[in-house]
């Protein structure tokens, strides 16, 4: 999810989901270690649960990087071993990372030493073509020994190193949910999360069955009003869900706070344009909040023509 769940696109999720928990984009630990710490960790408060997700191999790089982010208020560290681009792979962290589970351990039990914030591990079932169970329960295994990982977020899908763009990776590996469904079995007393190919409420009621959590990556960001039913339908919230008005009206609250700081409100708009995606009026509003030609109208503005040229419902 680079360059799509910023700061700008988690405070719209918040504004559909209250108790979702959030993960950052991947951030790398020599942008942490290296460059503007503040402009890859600052985030809203509203933003809470908030996890950071990190990209990086070397314990003591990754135990720095977890303290920085205890430092900053985040509710968890997420390490990144899923990710299979070859840009990732000449880094040495993302999917490769899982033909070194001794490694990966190592850099979880350093984060672990280092903060009191949980430390959890996102990544495949595979790399390459293997289709080995035994490979993924290993990895997992090696993870909750060693390291004291015990929450995991697997995307049931095989990461394929060469030949297959990350694109291709999120389609083209077959999904193989049981494999997930077994490491729940084998260690029940982890806590598996499911990640890959969830497209609907029916289905994260299925895998609940079955796992511990479910993970919705760009089916939620395309189609973000999906998340407005999950608070009272999986988290046990009382209170009434947002309706799709009060939400826009509250990013546009947003837009002019963060245009008067001199940041441009396109930055964080383009998050949300798939709140109103199913209703009449839906292309006609999304044309409006993405014509280049009113980027220099105040949001308020750009709003109210919004809904007078598409009568949205």
């Amino acid at each position: 999810m680079m360059d799509w769940t910023d700061r700008h696109c988690r405070v719209f999720h918040r504004l559909v989901t209250r108790r979702t928990r959030l993960y950052t984009e991947m951030v790398t630990t020599g942008a942490l270690l290296h460059g503007d710490v503040a402009r890859h960790l600052d985030f809203d408060p509203v933003e809470h649960p908030l996890a950071l997700q990190l990209g990086g191999s070397e314990p003591a790089d990754l135990a720095a990087c977890a303290k920085l982010a205890e430092r900053w208020g985040y509710d968890e560290v997420n390490l990144n071993c899923g990710c299979p681009s070859e840009r990732v792979q000449r880094g040495a962290f993302g999917a490769c990372l899982m033909a070194e589970p001794a490694l990966v351990a190592d850099g979880v039990k350093a984060m672990r030493d280092a903060i009191s914030l949980p430390v959890t591990v996102k990544h495949r079932i595979g790399i390459d073509r293997g289709e080995d169970y035994n490979f993924v329960r290993d990895f997992v295994g090696t993870l909750a020994e060693r390291g004291g990982c015990e929450v995991f977020i697997v995307h049931a899908r095989n990461a394929w190193l060469k030949g297959l763009s990350p694109k291709e990776n999120r389609e083209l590996p077959p999904l193989r949910y049981e494999f997930v469904y077994r490491l729940k079995r084998d260690f029940p007393r982890l806590t598996i999360v499911l990640n890959g190919g969830v497209t609907s409420n029916e289905q994260i009621e299925q895998h609940l069955r079955q796992v511990d959590g479910v993970m919705v990556g760009r089916e939620a960001y395309h189609h973000p009003w999906t998340m407005a039913s999950w608070d009272a339908r999986f988290l046990g919230e009382s209170a009434a869900a947002p309706e799709r008005d009060a939400v826009e009206r509250a990013m546009v609250e947003y837009l002019d706070r963060i245009a008067t700081a001199g940041v441009p409100w396109s930055h964080a708009s383009r998050h949300m344009l798939g709140l109103w995606n199913g209703t009449p009026g839906a292309r006609r509003w999304r044309q409006v909040w993405s014509d280049h030609r009113l980027k220099g109208e105040a949001p308020a503005a750009v709003h109210r023509l919004a809904h007078g040229l598409a009568a949205v419902a």
